[in-house]
């Protein structure tokens, strides 16, 4: 069956996140996952698309994923999804991280989001429907996006390996939770677009990665 999106992955900024844009089958119509650093690569690609990009949807707020967000923004001139928990984040060089990391971003200051997320909505973007996933532990307020097989995850789960922990309002045992009570009970064949590296599957990550293996079934 002819897949109903289309997903091109574009790796910005320093830390190498994965930006995403997601089209119609057409490529008449668009939204854009975490635009990092640097995505006049991704701004290029819309144009020779033709593409109505129709928002920004952020997975979380940490600076690597929210670099390129205004230039988007503005480019595009379409509106910006984060979780509550993090929407003054897109304000604060310091929560977002930018201040603490002056060797990879200048501080990063935003204009706020549009609109938020929240656990259980649906987004109707591009004539599809995506399902908001809470999935705290890396940051408070991160999300993953379901459409049909695929996964938008953010920085919650990789290839073999998790999302870290250690910084502000990052907490291990909820990323546990997240992981194995919302993101092991999907279908094992769902595809996992991560927020760095490649892409992987829930079956793989559920027999294979070494931090987050599945607990037995009695």
């Amino acid at each position: 069956m002819a897949e109903d999106i289309r997903i091109e992955t574009f790796t910005l900024g320093p830390l190498e996140t994965n930006a995403y844009l997601v089209t119609d089958a057409e490529g008449a119509h668009a939204f854009v996952i975490d635009p990092g650093a640097g995505p006049e690569r991704l701004l290029r690609r819309i144009e020779e698309l033709g593409a109505t990009v129709e928002a920004i949807v952020l997975t979380h707020a940490h600076f690597d994923h929210i670099a390129g967000v205004d230039e988007v923004r503005r480019a595009c001139g379409c509106p910006v999804y984060v979780h509550d928990l993090e929407a003054d984040w897109l304000t604060d060089p310091i929560k977002n991280g930018s201040a603490r990391w002056p060797d990879a971003t200048p501080p990063i200051a935003l204009e706020p989001a549009e609109h938020a997320l929240e656990d259980g909505m649906t987004l109707k973007l591009i004539g599809r429907e995506f399902r908001v996933i809470h999935t705290p532990g890396h940051s408070p307020g991160s999300v993953s996006l379901l459409h049909g097989c695929h996964l938008f995850g953010g920085d919650v789960l990789f290839r073999m390996s998790v999302g870290r922990t250690d910084l502000p309002g990052g907490r291990t045992e909820d990323l546990m939770d997240s992981i194995r009570n919302k993101l092991y009970r999907l279908p094992p064949d769902t595809r996992v677009c991560p927020g760095h590296g490649p892409q992987t599957t829930i079956g793989f990550e559920m027999a294979h990665n070494p931090y987050v293996p599945a607990l037995p079934q009695y």
